[in-house]
């Protein structure tokens, strides 16, 4: 629900700031403690940690599917909780590694990123986003029909659907769960050069399992056990041979770089 006196969105620059940000799923058994990071317009912040450290939460609070406990959440100094949740999220791309699909056609799938966008618009996008190839492949192309979540599709050709989908709503802001699927090369590569042209321009916010996008970071965010405990670029936390390059040496070292 909306407050009361919650607010329309018209423009935003982007600037996102978490401030002292504690919350949790149950009482008294906190998920994030005390949550610092900053993101100037244009950057790309990487959100990097074991499973279960708190990176999916932090994207939840960020979108509003939660409201934060403590602290603040503010976008061009804006606490979110003032802002329509609507409005909010026409705001924000969302790219998950579990992207819902409907069943119904590919060229709707894609519109849904912005409903009033024309069937050229569409296109364009798909294109942007290394799907029109696919799609071309596709027994009725962009009106072949899906099936409930994209099930006759494969998990690239989904996430790029999705991609398209993003590309079309255009947002200020992006958050992309990097999918940890395997995918064969020539898809990883269309997927690379998709989300690069994607996240161009906007504030960026990725849990990150790809070595590449960790790489090309602004600022990389170390969770674990709900707290940032380490911050810096790729190569600064390498050097400090902390947590961070524990984590490299165990998930990331063995990943070529598209």
């Amino acid at each position: 629900m909306d407050a009361p006196d919650a607010h329309p969105l018209e423009t935003i620059h982007g600037r996102v700031s978490f401030d002292d940000v504690c919350f949790c799923y149950e009482p008294d058994v906190p998920v994030l403690k005390h949550i610092n990071l900053y993101a100037e317009p244009g950057q790309l912040i990487a959100l990097v940690g074991p499973t279960g450290a708190g990176k999916t939460t932090v994207i939840n609070l960020l979108t509003r599917f939660y409201d934060v406990d403590f602290g603040a959440i503010r976008i061009d100094g804006v606490d979110i909780r003032d802002i329509k949740k609507d409005d909010l999220r026409r705001k924000l791309g969302l790219v998950l590694q579990d992207n819902f699909l409907f069943a119904t056609t590919v060229m709707e799938n894609i519109r849904y990123g912005r409903l009033e966008a024309t069937d050229e618009e569409v296109i364009a996008a798909a294109k942007l986003a290394n799907a029109d190839s696919f799609i071309h492949r596709l027994p009725q192309g962009y009106q072949t029909e899906l099936s409930e979540r994209g099930g006759n599709l494969s998990q690239g050709q989904r996430q790029l659907l999705a991609i398209a989908r993003a590309i079309l709503a255009d947002p200020e802001v992006l958050i992309l769960d990097e999918a940890t699927s395997n995918v064969d090369t020539r898809t990883e590569k269309h997927l690379q050069e998709a989300l690069l042209r994607l996240m161009a321009g906007r504030t960026n916010f990725v849990i990150a399992h790809r070595l590449s996008t960790i790489r090309n970071a602004d600022c990389v965010m170390v969770i674990k056990d709900g707290e940032i405990i380490e911050r810096g670029t790729h190569d600064s936390l390498l050097e400090k041979q902390g947590f961070y390059h524990h984590l490299y040496m165990s998930q990331f070292k063995g990943q070529a770089v598209l």
